[in-house]
């Protein structure tokens, strides 16, 4: 449903998430949710608090600390008719159920003819004295798979309009919830049912001189370093893909071919990531266009240290972004 003119309540990103769990699985009895504390502690960061109150330990179900046990719970779930939502505490150990996401849920489809409606949440990224085993973003290894989607919202708008689509969706979605956006608040539309369509990018910012990409808290990042770019007279047009597998490549082409410019922000490293494959893309399908070669904004090739000022310190920030622009922009 289109959010114009609708009524919109200030959320933050982890009240998006659970509005929309709450509100598909009042519509779809089918819909249940298992994971690791989702039940009486509510998660690790609280997301899921009052569910299982709400829907019963029937629906909403803690299970033991074995990411392959629970993410093969939820293919067979999703295998027999139930519509799961599978939550990995940190995106890290989803590498312990990496087959159960990679052969089983992904390739079910195209083994079977099935349908595989299996939603993935998980919590990426920087935020808390969690240290280098618990906040790392692994988002291009998955774009690479054929048969699942990826989703990586920046606001709680998109949060909520994203999982109740990925929820309908009748194949397995990675939904990645980035832990330094938990409470940043956004006005989200308060409709009967607010869904947003999935592989649509959102232009968050209209402008003529360079093309910013920016995905999970390089978004709200990239638009601080627009508004200070504006004041020197550069105008950027800032996009936030939302969804990373199936990309958008239409919209993000189209702003480069208008501009010229291409910068790329993401809190992971550079090398063989979706940064990379951003600009793989626009090398192939406008490079005529191209005044400059397009530059990555990216995290250092170190692991995260758990000090959160050393954590924070590693991810870019606005004037990573700022400073990339203006060496495109020195480019032309």
């Amino acid at each position: 449903m289109s959010a114009t003119a609708a009524p919109t309540k200030a959320l933050k990103f982890w009240q998006g998430v659970n509005q929309a769990m709450v509100e598909e699985m009042e519509r779809d009895e089918r819909v249940v949710l298992v994971g690791e504390d989702v039940g009486k502690p509510g998660g690790p960061y609280g997301v899921t608090r009052g569910l299982q109150d709400r829907f019963g330990e029937m629906r909403v179900r803690d299970t033991p600390i074995s990411e392959a046990v629970l993410v093969g719970l939820g293919v067979g779930g999703g295998a027999v008719g139930l519509r799961p939502v599978v939550e990995i505490m940190f995106f890290d150990f989803a590498m312990i159920a990496m087959d159960q996401i990679v052969n089983q849920a992904a390739k079910f489809r195209y083994f079977s003819g099935e349908s595989m409606p299996l939603v993935i949440r998980t919590m990426c990224g920087a935020g808390g004295p969690n240290g280098a085993q618990h906040s790392q973003n692994f988002e291009s290894w998955y774009c690479a798979v054929p048969g699942l989607k990826v989703i990586m919202p920046s606001n709680a708008a998109d949060a909520k309009g994203l999982l109740k689509a990925a929820i309908r969706d009748d194949d397995p979605v990675l939904f990645i919830e980035t832990l330094g956006l938990l409470t940043t608040r956004r006005d989200v539309p308060q409709v009967d049912d607010f869904v947003l369509p999935i592989g649509v990018a959102e232009t968050r910012r209209s402008g003529s001189d360079v093309t910013i990409v920016a995905i999970g808290r390089l978004v709200d990042r990239a638009l601080e370093a627009a508004e200070t770019l504006a004041a020197e007279g550069i105008e950027a047009e800032v996009i936030d893909p939302r969804t990373l597998a199936p990309l958008d490549t239409e919209t993000i082409v189209a702003s480069v071919k208008k501009t010229g410019r291409l910068v790329v922000a993401q809190e992971a490293t550079a090398g063989f990531s979706f940064a990379s494959e951003v600009c793989a893309v626009v090398v192939e399908q406008c490079l005529s266009a191209l005044k400059a070669p397009p530059v990555r904004v990216a995290s250092p090739f170190v692991n995260v240290p758990t000090p959160v000022p050393l954590a924070e310190s590693r991810a870019p920030g606005p004037d990573a972004v700022a400073d990339a622009v203006r060496t495109v922009m020195r480019g032309a």
